[in-house]
């Protein structure tokens, strides 16, 4: 009886296994998209193709412009449904609905600036084209949607069900993208913080201005703020008023990094006396957080009107980057200031008011009520001053009245300009007509209208016309404003109040240079003797010597070569502290190996080799044993990962400046050369326990590897072999073939050096033969994790390989699906 009812059990499991193993498949089967046959959708006006190349490229041949942005929505809906799920919780501060309370503190963050509501009200103002643009894709999306034969697995495994997309989603998420582009009020923030700790010129050294740049002339700021009692003492201390240290901290803390070194871009423009072809060509990588599936979605585009291809981003209705019939085009980031933050000061006896240069008023209020899985729902009151959104409340745990200080004494909040929330703005109008232009003329009047973020973006026609544009708005600051956007101002003070905008016209540009090519990598972009303030943040010069390095190394180039520009891992920072590693002196085993490992090193970035790591970990050693000790652990990791350090660390051992070099904690008055040495030893120390005594064994890229991070289940240590793709890399923050690297801990997985900020596409592109033109993006077209093309380009962009941007259609492996309009 025993022995059958076990046989009973076992086969009773052996079924239930067998029937869960069907169901898996099935599931795994009808999550995937349709991608060839017959598909009838609401919403469309005519039948669109929609035919996919064999890396997943989709052609959309419409009849109409709109019913082409609908084929998008549909490929878009198909292939990164949960991507455009997490945007669009990004966007509208739901992130903690989905994920619980560990999202809670960057959707206050969104909630209080207002993105969602800023998308709307820009919505509601959008041109007639760029409405039907944005309704014709969002129905696209939602009729995939609808349609769905199952859920992507982030669905199911969250038990999440998608919603429909709105034209508002689309907006949400430019007004993020421009947020993360454009983000430099946290460089005010953390100036402000280093007051409490640091007297200017000490400020001014760990801050330093752009190379060749003085020191820009400002008042002293720290006393100003001392002033106002602002100092670390009285700061937040029982029974003073004041934001207080710890929620200065606390607001650095909550929102993405910006402005890191690394984070940008390149883009270089040749005209038809410097290429093999007589005809312009043209290179852009954008550099942005790399992540799986990657940010960048190419699709081609062919309807009356419009005839284009390139880089879309799920989500959002336009080629962003590309090439059309008669043009092609790329973007790297300007870094312009176009964000002041304003300490707001409250009325002594009612903080329901602030001051301003006419008197006494009141916030703006309203609630925002946010939905919190597992949990209630958290509700916050938002405040705004006539500066703007009151972003120091989220810094606060519980009533925003908690930073202020007792009512009977005056306090602060700080408040946030940013023209990114500016309502009078229609980036979609823009988007259709880059895409639809002819010349380089043309482009450049179609951009005139854009707003943020601004971008240099380069621009080649078929007529060898060539250019590097900047549109954007830039806030122009009065001749008496004495603090320059550096840290925050005085929101009562009306000399720090924007006196407008700088003329489209007199924004920077260059057309047609008499030495036949333009490049740009972030680094500052106004000639000597330009008449206005653009940034102070500019990115540092060394990817942009190198460029024009190697364009410079011959007359004329071909695409290939440019091919091989993109590869280049030779970092030009290597060498201003290179000099300094091989002086270093150390008793430990392996330090006579060490310095035969970097003998002929030449700043070459090798993944194979040992000395980029033993550099950059004693690179990571040295700079916190020289700058760390003077701000405190947080605000060093801070800057780590919101500025970088390396032009002040550059500057403390060119001055051998033994006041950083001191470490505070001891007795002892340490010298730079003490550290540099200490350094030495300390990364042996670290590279021996992290890949073993043998020097000649060591790989940079055993460290250093690129990881494209899946949101959100990198951060659960079962799923994130399934979700995330990583690889080894070699190059730098610094290569033109950028890699940033990560001085700081990962947050699951404790390594230092990853590479999370690198090349999300890049693109090669021939104003001859556009036939020639090729591009690649990080990991592959598709969503889902064991889908053939979720991972079929990342070993191609590894090897700085490319895949076409306009082949012969109907090859080996393409699929074609006709979507026609429902009855």
């Amino acid at each position: 009886m025993t022995r059958r009812w076990l046989r009973r059990i076992v086969t009773l499991l052996l079924w239930l296994l067998i029937g869960a193993a069907v169901a898996g498949w099935i599931y795994s089967r009808r999550v995937l998209p349709q991608t060839e046959g017959t598909l009838s959708l609401p919403g469309l006006r005519a039948e669109v193709r929609i035919e996919r190349d064999r890396h997943g490229i989709p052609t959309i041949r419409a009849a109409s412009v709109s019913d082409a942005m609908y084929g998008l929505g549909v490929v878009h809906a198909q292939d990164r449904l949960w991507q455009m799920e997490t945007h669009r919780r990004i966007g509208a501060g739901r992130l903690a609905e989905a994920f619980g309370d560990g999202a809670l503190d960057t959707d206050k963050f969104i909630r209080t600036l207002g993105v969602r509501r800023a998308a709307a009200a820009q919505w509601a103002k959008a041109s007639p084209a760029a409405r039907e643009a944005l309704t014709a894709y969002a129905a696209g999306v939602n009729a995939v949607i609808a349609q769905l034969k199952a859920r992507p697995p982030e669905f199911m495994l969250l038990g999440i069900q998608p919603e429909p997309w709105t034209p508002e989603d689309s907006l949400s998420w430019a007004i993020m993208m421009a947020l993360d582009l454009g983000a430099n009020w946290q460089a005010e923030v953390l100036r402000l913080r280093l007051a409490m700790l640091l007297p200017k010129p000490r400020i001014d050294e760990l801050m330093p201005p752009y190379a060749g740049d003085s020191v820009p002339a400002t008042q002293d700021y720290v006393a100003f703020y001392r002033g106002l009692k602002l100092d670390a003492r009285q700061a937040g201390a029982p029974g003073l008023p004041g934001l207080g240290d710890a929620h200065l901290q606390r607001l650095l803390a909550l929102a993405p990094e910006a402005e890191i070194d690394g984070l940008g871009s390149n883009s270089w423009v040749l005209a038809g006396s410097r290429s093999t072809t007589g005809a312009p060509l043209l290179a852009n990588d954008p550099h942005l957080k790399l992540s799986a599936p990657a940010l960048w979605y190419f699709a081609r585009l062919v309807a009356p009107g419009l005839d284009v291809a390139g880089a879309s981003m799920p989500g959002l209705a336009s080629i962003v980057m590309g090439q059309n019939a008669r043009i092609a085009w790329g973007m790297t980031n300007t870094g312009p200031d176009v964000q002041d933050t304003y300490l707001e000061r409250l009325h002594a006896s009612d903080p329901a008011q602030y001051q301003t240069p006419e008197g006494w008023a009141r916030f703006e209020t309203r609630q925002e009520q946010i939905a919190v899985r597992g949990q209630a729902p958290v509700t916050i009151t938002v405040r705004s001053t006539r500066h703007g959104p009151v972003i120091s409340d989220v810094a606060v745990a519980g009533v925003a009245d908690e930073a202020l200080g007792p009512k009977a004494k005056p306090g602060y909040v700080l408040a946030l300009r940013w023209t990114g929330l500016d309502t009078d703005q229609d980036i979609m109008a823009a988007s259709l007509m880059m895409m639809a232009a002819d010349s380089v003329e043309a482009f450049v009047q179609a951009a005139s209208t854009w707003v943020a973020p601004m971008q240099n973006m380069a621009v080649a026609d078929r007529d060898g016309h060539i250019g590097l544009v900047s549109p954007g708005r830039v806030p122009l600051r009065k001749p008496d404003n004495d603090l320059q956007g550096l840290a925050p101002a005085p929101g009562w003070d009306a000399r720090y109040d924007w006196a407008g905008f700088l003329p489209v016209a007199e924004l920077p540009q260059v057309r047609d240079p008499a030495k036949g090519y333009v490049a740009n990598a972030n680094q500052k972009i106004t000639p000597p003797g330009y008449p206005h303030f653009i940034s102070h943040q500019w990115a540092l010069p060394f990817r942009h010597q190198r460029i024009e390095q190697m364009i410079d190394a011959r007359p004329k180039h071909s695409l290939d070569d440019l091919a091989v520009m993109h590869g280049d891992v030779k970092s030009l920072a290597v060498a201003r502290l290179l000099p300094r590693l091989l002086q270093a002196r150390s008793s430990h085993p392996l330090a006579a190996a060490a310095m035969k490992a970097l003998q002929g090193f030449d700043g070459t970035m090798a993944a194979d080799q040992a000395a980029p790591l033993i550099f950059w970990a004693w690179n990571r050693q040295l700079s916190q044993r020289v700058l760390a000790d003077e701000v405190g652990a947080a605000i060093y990791e801070r800057m780590l990962g919101q500025r970088g350090y390396f032009d002040a660390l550059e500057g403390v051992l060119a001055r051998d400046d033994g006041w950083w070099c001191d470490d505070k904690a001891t007795p002892a008055v340490e010298t730079c050369a003490e550290q540099v040495n200490a350094a030495f030893t300390a990364a042996l120390d670290e590279l021996q326990a992290l890949q073993g005594a043998d020097v000649a064994a060591w790989q940079w890229g055993r460290a250093h590897q690129a990881r494209s991070e899946h949101r959100p289940f990198s951060r659960v240590k079962a799923l994130a072999r399934w979700f995330e793709i990583r690889q080894p890399v070699g190059g730098d923050t610094y290569t033109v073939n950028v890699s940033r690297v990560s001085l700081k801990p990962d947050a699951t997985t404790g390594e230092y050096y990853l590479d999370e900020h690198g090349p999300s596409l890049r693109g090669l592109y021939d104003l001859a033969d556009r036939g020639r033109s090729r591009i690649v993006h990080s990991t592959g077209q598709s969503g889902i994790p064991w889908s053939p093309q979720y991972r079929s380009l990342a070993e191609v962009w590894r090897g700085v390989g490319y895949v076409p941007l306009f082949p012969p259609a109907g090859g080996e492996g393409w699929q074609t699906l006709v979507v026609t309009p429902a009855k």
